[in-house]
């Protein structure tokens, strides 16, 4: 399917905001960013640079900006996506069609727009030193193709890895994360190698 046709199949799907979101696509396209799709969802890009997206929940529809740490954010309507876990992107959650001020919205998409230019945005940190949980330690102790399949990845694909099992609280779902894991490392796939 072409990228126009998932666009087009995105913004025309039934549901509760299929208005409200319509309405924030014309706000984007009144902005010099370019559409794309991404991830399953629309994004504005320049020089193809991933500035800001649209997206659908159950409960609200949102505008996700990538790098909007960056944004002033003068009427305090942004909210770290997933705290802790990102720096940069920052989204506007909307409830209602009513909520969706279009003179603001626009400076908002303009200023990420212009951020963007300036060249802020966050940078990934690179991953040298990775902490390897022990439950995965004695697996690849044990299987010296196992270990060697998880030496090819990269630092930070290594780091997904650790971190999927370390942050788990209990015992029986660090234990489930690990035999899910076991085979993607074997076949040299990352943990988030889908969303990429």
């Amino acid at each position: 399917m072409e990228k126009q046709e998932k666009l087009e199949n995105y913004y025309q799907k039934e549901h509760t905001f299929k208005e409200s979101i319509a309405h924030l696509r014309e706000i984007a396209l009144k902005t010099e960013a370019e559409e794309d799709f991404k991830w399953g969802i629309p994004v504005y890009t320049l020089n193809g640079k991933n500035v800001f997206g649209i997206c659908t929940f159950k409960q609200h529809f949102a505008i996700w900006f990538f790098n909007g740490m960056f944004l002033k954010d003068p009427k305090k309507v942004l909210e770290n996506a997933q705290e802790g876990k990102t720096k940069g992107m920052r989204h506007w959650k909307f409830q209602s069609l009513d909520e969706v001020e279009a003179k603001t919205v626009l400076a908002y998409m303009n200023e990420a727009l212009d951020n963007q230019k300036k060249g802020l945005e966050v940078k990934a940190e690179k991953t040298t030193k990775v902490a390897i949980p022990e439950l995965l330690q004695s697996k690849l102790a044990m299987n010296a193709t196992l270990q060697a399949a998880f030496e090819k990845f990269t630092p930070y694909k290594q780091k997904e890895f650790c971190e999927y099992i370390a942050e788990a609280k209990q015992e029986a779902t660090k234990l489930r994360r690990l035999e899910k894991i076991l085979p993607m490392i074997e076949k040299g796939v990352g943990l988030n190698d889908g969303y990429r």
